[in-house]
């Protein structure tokens, strides 16, 4: 039998809660949790920090090559971001972020240094990965794959009550508009879109507690799936 940890992937459009299904399920494994989508937001705070736009590829290759993201556990389980040493954590959910990370997500040069990135943290196992292209494109050996989705409209709520609470002035419908717009963008791009891998168990969280949804999920591991020590590893 294979004692090394598994690697879990978890994808699913913007707000149907894969991110805190993965943390969860990372933390019953024992393995480290890997916010792949915040990588990419890092990737555009930066860009917009700097002035840089997804139009300019010279100067986003510069980027690529000067930036240090890390990705740091928590003791909650949650990653804090770093970028060039310093927690920006806080300030990538912000809208003008989210509005432009698609865009850059969408460049070859972003994706092949953040697929590296992600490959180096998974190598060794006992990870479980969020995102939008994990199951399919980064990790398509991955011993169990997730695709979670909810419907446009409870995403939207999420997303509005998590921007209401940290301040910012938005309204449901831009929201629910964007929430559409993001959708629009991932499963339209050429390069890796959004689209659930063909031996991904899907998992609908419309109207569901989270408890319940964890203990679906769970339910598709084995009795003895072989756990991991997290610590403070990096790649």
């Amino acid at each position: 039998m294979n004692d090394k940890p598994w690697v879990v992937t978890v994808d699913g459009p913007a707000g149907a809660g894969k991110s805190t299904l993965a943390r969860l399920l990372a933390a019953k494994l024992g393995y480290l949790y890997l916010d792949t989508g915040a990588m990419y937001r890092a990737v555009a705070w930066a860009a917009l920090q700097r002035g840089i736009g997804p139009e300019d590829d010279e100067a986003v290759a510069k980027l690529l090559h000067d930036l240090e993201v890390s990705l740091v556990p928590g003791k909650d389980g949650r990653c804090r971001v770093q970028v060039d040493g310093k927690d920006v954590t806080a300030q990538l959910r912000s809208p003008e972020v989210t509005r432009t990370v698609p865009l850059f997500a969408q460049i070859p040069a972003v994706r092949e240094a953040l697929m590296g990135w992600q490959r180096s943290w998974g190598e060794r196992g006992g990870v479980v990965v969020d995102g939008r292209d994990m199951g399919t494109h980064v990790f398509p050996w991955a011993q169990r794959k997730f695709f979670v989705t909810a419907s446009p409209q409870e995403r939207a709520r999420r997303r509005f009550r998590q921007l209401r609470r940290q301040g910012f002035a938005v309204t449901f419908d831009q929201v629910l508009r964007e929430v559409l717009e993001r959708d629009h963008q991932d499963e339209t791009r050429a390069l890796a879109p959004l689209e659930a891998a063909s031996d991904a168990i899907w998992v609908d969280t419309t109207g569901v507690k989270v408890q319940e949804t964890i203990r679906r999920m769970w339910s598709y591991f084995p009795r003895h799936v072989p756990r991991g020590a997290v610590g403070g590893r990096r790649p």
